[in-house]
């Protein structure tokens, strides 16, 4: 897998993992793929998630306020290319997996490493992303013993080598 554009490249040095995000509202249920995930705080356990607002998940997890991260396995690069490159304006991307409902009620996929299930505190603009701040409200393994998928493992799977420049300016500001 060779990424020809150096900034791509340079954002891959960057190691984070890649998952399946759960949403609901109501009966609605969906899931996406995300790499842009952190930790934020320990007490209380916070993460912030970027989720683009034109993904068809995005008013779930906005109106229902809650979402599941499912941790994929290293070799789970499969389900991370279908979540991410499959529409639930196109079809029901859960009907293809086994999943259960977190406490929040938020999907979780059963073959996954693990899961945090999270209830949103706020969401802020962030370029072309939106990026929601969430507190960790339960999680655990699902499995035992397994390596994470990491980012740097997909390539170019999510389309990010177009929209990303060519070239940093690296002028610093006077």
């Amino acid at each position: 897998m060779s990424i020809q554009n150096p900034v791509k490249r340079l954002f891959m040095t960057l190691t984070q993992g890649v998952y399946v995000v759960g949403v609901a509202e109501g009966d609605l249920r969906n899931a996406f793929t995300a790499s842009s995930l952190m930790q934020t705080s320990m007490q209380p356990p916070m993460l912030a998630l970027a989720v683009n607002p034109r993904n068809a998940s995005y008013p779930l997890l906005v109106e229902g306020g809650i979402f599941c991260v499912t941790v994929l396995q290293n070799d789970q690069y499969g389900l991370a290319d279908f979540f991410g490159n499959h529409s639930a304006r196109d079809e029901n991307k859960l009907s293809a997996v086994p999943w259960h409902a977190a406490p929040s009620g938020a999907p979780v996929l059963d073959e996954g490493l693990a899961y945090f299930d999270c209830r949103v505190m706020s969401k802020h603009p962030a370029g072309d992303h939106v990026v929601i701040l969430a507190e960790v409200t339960g999680g655990d393994f699902l499995q035992k013993r397994a390596r994470p998928l990491r980012y740097d493992e997909l390539g170019d799977m999510d389309g990010s080598d177009a929209l990303l420049p060519e070239h940093l300016d690296t002028r610093t500001p006077n």
